[in-house]
């Protein structure tokens, strides 16, 4: 059964702090997973948080730092001394200690990697920091079981019951030489049903797959995802090993990913929270909005331009709206398929066969609609043949066009190293809007004549 933080458990934990019953609240809590006892923090006022991380065990505390997000992780480090962060950090694996030490400013992080206790530690942390944060390097843990190819099995087993240790999950044993260099990795049940004479030579799988430390994070998610693996080896320039990446840690690359496309698609420029600062929601905002804004009044500017078709046919203007919308809608969906194509990197084939698939389904969605349209509107609105046909010709046109549109802007950026995400927001439906709406009037004026 799933653990609820209800009101009254909040209540309960709050009133037991206030009265310092120490005991209490850590047998209440000696059972409550990690991950919960993040999800009550946040719930709880700063101090009332610090005293309850002050309180819990330092292998307890430390994963619920590290589960928190960055700001309520912030608030927290702030009401601990340099000391008690790194008791914290001693208990994470490197790549969450790095991510933390990382976090703090630059005389705090040396002040608290001086008081880490374990100095291999500290110097894994350390080589991973120099890292950048995007990339494999700024991904992956140190903590991993590696074995020399020339060893045995018998040998490889004791090496690996120490190194385990010092491992909260043993995804994969890696196989290297003298020199560090990967090799390969060793399956478990290989090894268990393996004579303990027999050399790793003769057992260890040579093909495994790998990054280098600089690679992308979403390069790294995409070939995770791609091979459906619970953890990949990192290697440096020459081939050593030096870290693995675990699938929890792109688990959180891919949702980070996921939100900054969502917002950007919703026309927000820059990461933001909803418990953010009015200025710094506004700066995310503004920019889209502004966009949005210009693209308003090019859009009037085009409607100023065919004044005399609303003089002659004043029906044309209630279908201004719907046709900017379709354009818009059409051009979203379009967007949306491709940006997620290219997310998922399973956007192959030529440009040339995908204009036409376009086109065609385009067709089909266009005169479809445009014979709904202009059935219902010749006979529940009374308008002419000619204003039908201008309207159902128009909007099959727009749909094409901003089908077009919305499928070749993602491609273009994404070939220019411009996020194409950007193309599935107020971008694409500011622009499909204004040709929606010169199309239109366009094709209007072509055959009414005006």
């Amino acid at each position: 059964m799933q653990f609820e933080i209800t009101k009254e458990y909040i209540e309960k934990i709050q009133q037991l702090i206030t009265e310092g019953k120490n005991e209490t609240l850590q047998h209440l809590l000696e059972e409550v997973h990690y991950a919960d006892v993040a999800e009550l923090i946040t719930e709880l006022e700063t101090d009332e948080a610090i005293y309850l991380i002050k309180l819990l065990e330092n292998d307890v505390s430390s994963d619920v730092i590290a589960e928190l997000d960055e700001d309520d992780r912030e608030n927290i480090l702030k009401g601990l001394s340099s000391k008690e962060i790194a008791e914290e950090l001693d208990e994470l694996d490197t790549d969450d200690a790095a991510d933390i030490i990382g976090e703090l400013s630059e005389k705090q992080k040396e002040e608290v990697i001086a008081h880490l206790d374990d100095v291999e530690h500290a110097k894994e942390i350390v080589e991973l920091l120099r890292y950048d944060e995007d990339t494999a390097g700024g991904l992956m843990a140190k903590e991993l079981v590696k074995v020399n190819e020339n060893w045995n099995v018998l040998t490889c087993v004791k090496e690996m019951r120490a190194q385990a240790e010092e491992v909260t999950r043993v995804h994969s044993i890696y196989v290297v030489d003298d020199n560090d260099i990967l090799k390969g990795r060793l399956s478990l049940k290989d090894l268990l049903t393996t004579s303990t004479r027999s050399p790793i030579t003769d057992v260890f799988i040579k093909n495994v797959d790998s990054v280098n430390v600089h690679e992308a994070a979403d390069e790294v998610a995409k070939i995770m995802q791609k091979y459906d693996l619970e953890a990949i080896p990192v290697v440096d320039e020459i081939g050593r090993l030096v870290g693995r990446i675990t699938i929890d840690d792109i688990v959180d690359v891919i949702k980070e990913e996921a939100e900054k496309d969502y917002q950007m698609a919703a026309g927000i420029s820059k990461d933001v929270e909803a418990d953010d600062t009015i200025l710094e929601l506004t700066k995310a905002r503004l920019p889209w909005l502004v966009l949005a804004l210009f693209g308003g009044f090019v859009s009037v500017s085009i409607l100023g331009g065919f004044s005399e078709a609303m003089d002659n046919y004043p029906v044309l203007f209630f279908f201004t709206p719907l046709i900017a919308a379709m354009a818009g809608n059409v051009g979203v969906q379009s967007s949306a398929i491709i940006v997620q194509g290219l997310a998922n990197d399973s956007l192959r084939g030529s440009l040339f066969k995908r204009l036409i698939k376009e086109v065609l389904q385009s067709l089909l969605n266009g005169f479809v609609l445009a014979a709904l349209l202009m059935s219902a509107g010749m006979f529940f609105l009374g308008f002419q043949f000619k204003v039908g046909l201008t309207v159902a010709i128009s909007l099959i046109s727009v749909i094409i066009i901003a089908s077009i549109i919305g499928t070749f802007v993602p491609i273009i950026l994404d070939k220019r190293g411009i996020d194409p995400a950007l193309a599935t927001g107020p971008f694409i439906t500011t622009s499909n809007d204004i040709f929606g709406i010169l199309i239109y009037f366009l094709i209007a004026k072509l055959i009414l004549g005006f």
